[in-house]
């Protein structure tokens, strides 16, 4: 017996959406290829401004952005998609490194910061744990500054 799903609702055998963004065409390659065994990667997207009106037109379970993009960069669309009521868990993709980009990502609603040179490594958990509702920064990164959030 088949039973239908209001709207909205997903059937929990589905894998997670993830909403991309990146300025990078061959980052999003290869991100994609990466998250499609074990997510639906519903979007791509090249600029913070699009990723706030994909997100809330496709309603994904996640967002995976880098920092430097172009229009909106991507801690001011995390702001944005913040204040727009989205329950996307974000996870930020980036080059940057340093303590304060942490910091201000995880401020603007993050719940993981995976470094790019750790792409292949860290993305999926970093994913995963975002999901499951806990914390993830590069181990690379924690090394270096046991504290993100002072």
């Amino acid at each position: 017996m088949s039973e239908q799903l209001s709207s909205g609702e997903r059937p929990a055998v589905e894998r997670p959406r993830v909403l991309l963004a990146d300025d990078h065409r061959p980052v999003l390659d290869e991100v994609i290829s990466l998250l499609q065994p074990d997510f639906e990667v519903v979007g791509a997207v090249d600029n913070g401004m699009t990723l706030v009106s994909e997100a809330q037109r496709l309603k994904p379970d996640v967002i995976v952005l880098d920092i430097g993009m172009p229009i909106v960069n991507g801690i001011q669309a995390a702001h944005l998609l913040q204040r727009g009521g989205s329950t996307a868990k974000l996870i930020f993709l980036t080059v940057h490194q340093e303590a304060a980009f942490v910091r201000a990502c995880f401020a603007g609603g993050a719940l993981a910061y995976v470094a790019k040179p750790e792409l292949m490594t860290d993305l999926v958990p970093a994913i995963n744990q975002a999901l499951a509702g806990h914390r993830f920064v590069s181990p690379s990164l924690s090394r270096r500054s046991k504290n993100f959030d002072d």
